[in-house]
């Protein structure tokens, strides 16, 4: 169990899912009204710019259990920016039925399975009951699960047999998988949704209508190149502490630009980088000297990714 230390934002109301629908990439009416018996508890999501830009990245969780209670939506963000996203929401409020509030008695927590976990969601599912929410991370399986519970409980009783785990740890994972999270791996304002494996990662959704910066999304959807994806890299050297320029450049041998480093940490990363040289000798240029890096695709990805 990771402590995320991100930020979580209540959104309540009659209004909310209706609220978000337009502000956000993905479709916030399953996450209320669901599809067949069992809608689900947690969607990703992003929050674009009227650019198609991301500003933010987020996990939305459904905290109402029956149709009868008023919808209350918890957002998780890069904690940076929890007054950030309360604003940009205000912003399109107008007058709307909704509640904006930071929910600073709550934490949150990855679950990530060791090599031994036997029937975890088995486990996990006998505990539900003490956790205020527990449900299968919504981007990918690899990245296990996640828990939020009232500040100050230990999540051990709520999942017998597991660890603290150290935040590193939990990011050298994110980074082996190629899975961004916050403002470094996804710069608000600069990074572009398709190219972060917003579709892989079940973070957007063409069907739902409009929302703000949805243009510019479906028209690349629909033209179906993308040219550049995140993607996870590994690094021959350690990164050395804090001297890595936001957005450091990556070469091919010849000296042509090949993307662009976002962030990392020990010898694993996450960069932005032209899939025609992936397969390429590359190289991070870091004050002046060369590292040399390799990525490759994440098993995750869709069977017939990576075009």
């Amino acid at each position: 169990c990771f402590p995320l230390g991100r930020g979580l934002l209540g959104v309540r109301g009659a209004e909310a899912a209706i609220f978000l629908q337009g502000i956000l990439t993905n479709d916030v009416g399953r996450l209320v009204e669901g599809e067949g018996a069992s809608p689900p508890r947690a969607l990703y999501a992003h929050a674009l710019n009227a650019q198609g830009r991301c500003l933010y990245d987020l996990v939305l969780y459904r905290l109402h259990e029956s149709p009868e209670e008023e919808p209350h939506i918890l957002l998780e963000c890069d904690s940076g920016v929890l007054e950030a996203l309360q604003k940009h929401l205000k912003l399109y409020k107008i007058r709307r039925k909704v509640n904006i509030t930071p929910c600073l008695d709550l934490s949150l927590w990855a679950i990530v399975p060791g090599e031994q976990a036997g029937d975890i969601a088995g486990s996990l599912a006998k505990s539900a009951g003490q956790a205020l929410v527990l449900t299968p991370d919504p981007r990918t399986e690899v990245m296990g699960w996640r828990l939020i519970t009232k500040k100050g409980a230990n999540p051990s009783e709520v999942i017998p047999g597991s660890q603290i785990g150290n935040i590193q740890d939990y990011h050298q994972h994110r980074y082996q998988q190629g899975i961004p999270e916050g403002v470094k791996d996804l710069p608000p304002g600069v990074a572009l949704p398709l190219e972060s494996n917003l579709t892989y990662m079940n973070g957007i959704s063409f069907t739902k209508g409009c929302y703000i910066g949805q243009e510019l999304t479906a028209r690349t959807h629909h033209m179906g190149v993308i040219r550049k994806r995140l993607l996870p890299v590994r690094l021959s050297a350690p990164l050395p502490k804090d001297s890595i320029p936001e957005g450091a450049e990556i070469v091919t041998e010849s000296g042509k630009s090949a993307g662009k480093f976002r962030a990392g940490g020990g010898d694993l990363g996450i960069a932005l980088l032209r899939l025609a040289n992936i397969n390429e000798p590359l190289y991070l240029i870091i004050a002046g000297e060369k590292v040399k890096l390799t990525a490759h695709t994440p098993q995750w990805w869709p069977k017939a990714a990576g075009k």
